[in-house]
């Protein structure tokens, strides 16, 4: 069998069942019980430094 027949076979079957139970994998990670708190905490880090809501309109403040 040629080297590239080979691979090539390989990558249609062990390959891809790997890269899907690795996906699974990954899926199962994120959603798995107990890491609501951690995904909140991540989501809500950008907003961790604010004093006060931002200004609707401050375009329309002058300077000076």
């Amino acid at each position: 069998m040629e080297t590239y027949s080979f691979l090539r076979q390989l990558a249609d079957s062990w390959f891809l069942l790997a890269m899907t139970l690795g996906f699974l994998a990954i899926c199962v990670w994120a959603f798995r019980p107990g890491s609501r708190a951690m995904h909140e905490d991540v989501a809500k880090s950008i907003f961790r430094n604010d004093d006060h809501p931002a200004d609707t309109n401050p375009v329309s403040k002058k300077e000076g």
